[in-house]
C-alpha cells in the first residue's frame, strides 16, 4: 500500500507559529516531483513539541492540499497511548490513508507493553497502522516476535518502518512476516540495502530535500539496473551522514 519514496516532511515554522505557506508549498513541491506519499507530524515533522492544535493542522493541511491524488500517512504517534489513539483518530476522520506510530520513547515500555500500547490503538481505529522502530531515539525496540505477534492480532498492523540500523533485524522481520506484511525503510543510508533484502519503500528524511534522486532509486531497483542505484545510491551517502 505505501511502497516507494514516502517524505517524512519538516513541519516548518516562522515567528513561532506554524508557516503554512511554506509548509503548502512543500507539500506541492512533493507532488510535482514524483514523491510517492506524504507523512505529515511524524517525529521528523517534530510532533512531540507540536501542541494537539498544530499537529491536527499540520495533519489536515496535508491532505486537504493533497486532495487524494498521493498517499498521507499522519504522524499519531505518543508515548501517551490514551494521546496517540485520540491522534490516530482525529487524522482517520481527516481522510489519512495510514497512522505512522512510533513506540513510546522514554516510557522504556516492555515487549508486553509495546505489544498493548499498539493493540489499543488498532482496536481504537481500522486505520491502517505502520509500527515505527526507532530505538535509538526511543530507548526501546520492537522485537521481531512483538511485530509478528502484532500483525496475526490484528489486520490493520499493516507494516513497520525499520529504522533500527540493523539489517538482520529487518531481515528477520521480512523472513517471518509473509508477503501480506510491508517492511520500509526508516534510515535513508540503509534504504538501498533494504531494497535489495525486500523492503518495499522508505519514509525518507533526505526526501524532503532531494525527492527526485530517491525516486530515481526505486525505478532502478525495479528496473533491476542495481549498477545505477548503487551509484547514485553512493552519491548521496555523504549527504545522508551529514
Amino acid at each position: 500500500m505505501f511502497k516507494g519514496s514516502n517524505v517524512a516532511l519538516i513541519t516548518p515554522f516562522k515567528n513561532n507559529s506554524l508557516d503554512e505557506e511554506a509548509y503548502i508549498k512543500l507539500i506541492h513541491f512533493h507532488m510535482d516531483n514524483g514523491t510517492s506519499g506524504l507523512v505529515p507530524a511524524g517525529t521528523t515533522g517534530e510532533s512531540p513539541t507540536l501542541n494537539h492544535d498544530e499537529h491536527q493542522r499540520v495533519i489536515d493541511l496535508c491532505i486537504n492540499e493533497s486532495n487524494g491524488k498521493i498517499p498521507v500517512i499522519a504522524g499519531t504517534g505518543s508515548n501517551s497511548t490514551e494521546e496517540a489513539i485520540s491522534l490516530t483518530s482525529h487524522a482517520e476522520k481527516a481522510g489519512a490513508n495510514g497512522a505512522l506510530i512510533v513506540t513510546p520513547y522514554y516510557n522504556k515500555p516492555s515487549q508486553e507493553g509495546i505489544y498493548h500500547h499498539y493493540s489499543e490503538i488498532a482496536k481504537a481505529s481500522p486505520l491502517p497502522i505502520i509500527v515505527y522502530n526507532v530505538p535509538s531515539r526511543t530507548g526501546s525496540v520492537v522485537e521481531v516476535s512483538t511485530f509478528i505477534r502484532l500483525t496475526q492480532d490484528f489486520e490493520n498492523i499493516i507494516a513497520i518502518k525499520e529504522a533500527s540500523g540493523s539489517m538482520l533485524h529487518a531481515q528477520e522481520i521480512i523472513k517471518q512476516a509473509g508477503s501480506h506484511i510491508q517492511v520500509i525503510s526508516g534510515d535513508d543510508a540503509l534504504t538501498l540495502p533494504m531494497l535489495l533484502a525486500g523492503a518495499v519503500g522508505t519514509i525518507s528524511v533526505l526526501g524532503n530535500a532531494m525527492p527526485i534522486p530517491l525516486t530515481r532509486i526505486f525505478d532502478y531497483v525495479r528496473k533491476g539496473d542495481l549498477n545505477k542505484a548503487y551509484q547514485l545510491h553512493y552519491q548521496l551517502l555523504d549527504l545522508i551522514q551529514l
